[in-house]
């Protein structure tokens, strides 16, 4: 299976001519006059008529437009934390059904801008949360292909790079500024044991979420990834899989929602957050947790150690040549991780992503990924992920004579006698396939390879598996 935009469920187009939309607005603002039933009945029709029209690009943006603006209205008229009638939920789906279908206009169009093809990307994704959120108000189980749209729209933004970018909606419950939060959002609401809330808490739950939603991270499926959280299955058509479900799909659509810097956050101070949210906001982190038991017993305490940030200051390390190093100060750890706390000057060194080293005051320095942080009045906190084995220090060639690049090896005892090699570089420098002369310190043979791909990769290193004589 293959994941993309045509896979979006959009109801088929039923007139080849489109109602003139002229006066739409104008139609629009009168219907307003009639009783709130039959006015909201009435949109709702118009709506679902101009969904299943072949219409321009244009005229459907701005049909769009002007539906969205009636939203605005009907939903500033629902009393605060009353649940909505069913119109109001068709009306949320019928406008994520007509930005779902502009979005198709728009990927078929010749070069889309990437903010607009964002902005249309979240309208979808905004509509789809609001029908989430109210049948979670109704206590009704969302539609399966709620969430299959949703993971779509967010694969769709992850492949056209424009998860980060910045949209204006000004809408209540005031939404995630962008579709990576808002699609977070989504997700965390879910996971909030929705329908144990009582009347009126799912609205403000939803709000209370939002500036904390961003600080959330999606990562890239890892077999060898011992840290907890939960596994989104982007081919599924639910919002996470259970602890007990097992994890068969294509690990190109599985993600594991990484939430240390957003259980950070929560204890931060928060002058706009209300003591109702900040209660409501403890009451259900526990779900976000889950009932699964932690594969390695986390201790807290203090303590302090260094960092040698990057790969080749670790590779400087590993040969003895003490490169700089950043102080640190360990608050818990366990055999998968550890977190830590460091000055906030050191954020631009340590990006999600990034090699380190953690040398402590006594015992061995451990070769970690920064999976998660979280910069607050305290510091830098980070959460490293330990990659286990044994570091040392190669250089690669392209030729045998050629200029070194450096390199770190991280080898693992495998069952058996034999050993798992992994081949840490800087990412972009080498291509799958390239044929290469790898050298261990402090030996003088080379040996000849094709580099492997890759089965690790983040936004600073790539890990590449060897097989090593």
């Amino acid at each position: 299976m293959t994941l993309d935009a045509l896979r979006l469920e959009v109801p088929d187009i039923l007139e080849e001519e489109a109602p003139p939309i002229a006066g739409l607005a104008e139609q629009l603002i009168a219907v307003r006059q009639q009783p709130h039933a039959d006015a909201l009945q009435q949109v709702l029709h118009l709506l679902f008529r101009l969904n299943r029209c072949a219409m321009t690009l244009l005229e459907r943006q701005r049909a769009l437009q002007s539906f969205s603006e009636e939203y605005r209205h009907y939903s500033a008229l629902l009393h605060q934390g009353m649940p909505p009638s069913p119109l109001f939920v068709r009306l949320c789906d019928e406008l994520a059904v007509g930005f779902k279908r502009l979005l198709l206009q728009i990927l078929q169009g010749r070069q889309p801008s990437r903010p607009h093809l964002a902005w249309c990307l979240y309208m979808a994704q905004h509509f789809l949360s609001q029908s989430l959120m109210r049948h979670y108000q109704l206590y009704q189980e969302p539609p399966a292909a709620l969430w299959r749209d949703s993971h779509l729209l967010y694969w769709i933004g992850e492949h056209q790079e424009c998860l980060d970018e910045h949209v204006a909606a000004p809408f209540q419950p005031t939404p995630a500024g962008n579709l990576r939060g808002l699609y977070q959002q989504m997700l965390l609401l879910a996971m909030s044991n929705p329908f144990h809330l009582t009347e009126g808490e799912c609205p403000q739950l939803f709000g209370a979420i939002t500036p904390l939603a961003e600080l959330a991270r999606l990562l890239p499926w890892d077999d060898e990834d011992e840290q907890e959280g939960p596994v989104i299955d982007l081919s599924h058509d639910q919002p996470c899989l259970s602890f007990e479900q097992p994890i068969v799909s294509n690990p190109v659509y599985l993600r594991r929602l990484e939430l240390g810097a957003l259980l950070v956050a929560l204890h931060d101070p928060a002058p706009l957050q209300t003591p109702a949210e900040r209660v409501l906001l403890e009451r259900v982190r526990q779900h976000w947790l889950g009932r699964q038991q932690r594969r390695h017993p986390r201790a807290d305490f203090s303590a302090d150690c260094n960092l040698v940030v990057g790969l080749s200051g670790i590779h400087a390390q590993l040969l003895e040549k003490r490169p700089g190093s950043c102080a640190a100060q360990m608050l818990d750890a366990s055999a998968g991780g550890a977190r830590l706390l460091c000055k906030a000057e050191l954020a631009s060194q340590l990006p999600v992503g990034q090699l380190v080293l953690v040398l402590p005051h006594s015992g061995t320095p451990t070769l970690a990924l920064v999976r998660w942080r979280h910069q607050n009045l305290e510091g830098l906190h980070l959460g490293l992920r330990y990659l286990k084995g044994l570091a040392r220090a190669v250089w690669l060639r392209r030729a045998p004579s050629a200029q070194t690049h450096p390199g770190v090896l991280q080898s693992t005892p495998a069952p058996g006698n034999g050993w798992h090699h992994g081949l840490w570089l800087p990412c972009g420098q080498f291509v799958e396939d390239e044929h290469l002369w790898l050298q261990l310190a402090n030996v003088n043979t080379q040996a000849a390879m094709p580099l492997p791909a890759a089965n690790l990769s983040t936004a600073c290193v790539v890990r590449h598996p060897l097989r090593l004589a």
